[in-house]
């Protein structure tokens, strides 16, 4: 079974701790981080934009990444939100046990 850290970024850090809310309640992740004051930079509709957001940085199983993917885009505000999941590697056995432990989608 894989595991995978999910990116998502938020408009606001109100809106990402309730989706991150959310998200651990339906026990889709086993930890979500909070990290406010991202200045991100990019391309939207053939201009170049600049915004304040929160990214939230999840820990779950690649099983569960697709429901978690439905949560996130349901309580998102944005028309594109991004939620990307990237795979671990490696890591620290005690803390992929828990993750395991933990999700259940």
């Amino acid at each position: 079974m894989g595991y995978v850290v999910v990116l998502v970024t938020a408009p606001s850090l109100e809106e990402g701790e309730t989706i991150a809310r959310a998200v651990l309640e339906q026990k889709l992740a086993a930890c979500a981080n909070l990290v406010p004051g991202v200045r991100s930079l990019f391309w939207w509709e053939g201009r170049l934009e600049e915004a304040e957001e929160a990214l939230m940085v999840f820990k779950t199983k690649e099983e569960a990444l697709p429901k978690l993917i439905e949560a996130v885009k349901g309580l998102h505000s944005y028309t594109i939100c991004e939620v990307l999941g990237l795979p671990i590697v490696q890591g620290n056995r005690p803390y992929l046990d828990w993750i395991e432990d933990t999700v259940q989608p």
